[in-house]
């Protein structure tokens, strides 16, 4: 039998995202359709060298691994044995290629950037599964799509082979001025981009009423979320992905789901908020099981209107990186966040950044007042027992290519005695 296109394949993923979204309507149907990929992933699994010895069928027992594990054992855990050095040296020659698979890396933000490894079907089935979760109607209405995304992948560009989704690429290294005239002329119907880059776009009027903004590769604050819906006339929803994988789409309502049937997630808990273990059964050519990601995310335990049963998520709050510690307690970004725009509904941009052991700075625009903000945090910050120091300034840099955290620590405590509040 002739293996199918990559077109073919994002086709029938796609189908099929579309069927399980039709046919898992239930909390318990989802936990049947995981525990049966579960375990095929496991008979998997138990080839590659790094999981010899694992009981398959007991997903439960699997080591919990995360990036420093996947970093250290990284050939060990890819079908093709590519050792890491090898795929940081072909990145470093400008390669995304090694053999049949291609390889790539994250933004490194927090100075420690993520490898991955990715067969040529496992780019098509994921290209059809978003397109499924963010573009249901693609097979009988024809989109043209924006991707102002950092570091484009292959991923991305698999899209471009596509008859019914045209794909225009913009790249955030250049600009929004590099590239304002080539987006106006394309005119896209959706917009996929950092929320910083669709804020921007609404501002200069270059996203048009009607078009769908995806927000992704950051958090979407409620300051950013604001002038962006207000220039599309809709929700603005979101494309939660990683390095790791696709870990969710918003729905019309706006509704951020986890994709749930491509990815089973467990739940450490963070304070009120909790962090991902995910285990993504749809890769095969590099393990991603029981993996433990750095992001804190605000779960939801309302049905939402469109009735889907993957889990609902509130809000992505941040990266646990991004935990404020202060005299022993952790604060998570969304109590300082929620903190300050509550303190005064102008605020439209900030920053929040831990500089020492008791020593915060704010970053407010021009004619804010800085002492309700002041007193708001040192009133959120004396609830969970903790103190600092609070510069307030009205200096706030400018948002660059690099991925914007609004709430950020750049102090590294013995962290041996610090429990997340």
């Amino acid at each position: 039998m002739r293996p199918l296109t990559g077109m073919a394949l994002a086709a029938r993923a796609y189908a099929a995202a579309r069927w399980r979204e039709r046919t898992l309507r239930s909390r318990d149907a989802v936990a049947r359709y995981q525990a049966r990929r579960l375990r095929a992933l496991g008979r998997h699994l138990a080839t590659l060298p790094f999981y010899a010895g694992i009981d398959p069928d007991r997903p439960e027992s699997w080591p919990v691994i995360d990036k420093a594990v996947l970093l250290a054992n990284f050939a060990a855990m890819n079908v093709a044995g590519l050792e890491l050095a090898e795929v940081r040296a072909a990145l470093d020659r400008g390669e995304n290629r090694i053999g049949r698979c291609t390889v790539g890396h994250s933004t490194g933000t927090s100075g420690n950037r993520g490898y991955f490894v990715i067969s040529d079907a496992e780019r098509y089935v994921w290209l059809g599964t978003l397109l499924a979760k963010a573009l249901p109607d693609a097979l009988w209405r024809r989109h043209r799509v924006a991707l102002a995304l950092p570091g484009f992948s292959r991923l991305y560009a698999a899209a471009e082979g596509g008859s019914r989704v045209r794909l225009g690429l913009f790249d955030l290294d250049d600009g929004v001025d590099g590239w304002a005239d080539r987006f106006a002329a394309f005119a896209p119907d959706t917009i996929v981009a950092p929320p910083k880059v669709l804020r921007l776009l609404a501002e200069r009027g270059l996203i048009s009423r009607g078009a769908t903004a995806f927000s992704a590769a950051e958090v979407l604050d409620p300051v950013d979320a604001a002038p962006i819906a207000a220039a599309t006339g809709l929700p603005v929803r979101q494309i939660y992905m990683a390095t790791e994988g696709l870990l969710g789409v918003s729905c019309a309502h706006g509704t951020l789901h986890l994709a749930e049937d491509a990815v089973a997630f467990e739940w450490e808990p963070a304070g009120a908020l909790v962090q991902p273990v995910i285990t993504d059964f749809t890769r095969r050519a590099q393990a991603m099981a029981r993996y433990r990601m750095n992001d804190l995310l605000r779960l939801s335990d309302a049905r939402c209107p469109c009735g889907s049963a993957f889990q609902a998520v509130a809000a992505v709050e941040g990266r646990r990186d991004d935990i404020l510690l202060l005299g022993g307690v952790a604060v998570t970004p969304d109590v300082l966040r929620n903190a300050l725009l509550d303190a005064d509904r102008r605020i439209d941009d900030f920053r929040i950044v831990q500089t020492g052991a008791e020593a915060i700075v704010v970053a407010l625009p021009e004619g804010i007042d800085g002492e309700p903000v002041r007193a708001a945090l040192a009133a959120a910050l004396a609830r969970l027992g903790a103190s600092a120091t609070i510069t307030v300034a009205h200096d706030i840099p400018p948002a660059n290519a690099t991925k914007l955290r609004r709430v950020r620590r750049e102090w590294s405590p013995d962290q041996s005695s610090i429990s997340a509040s």
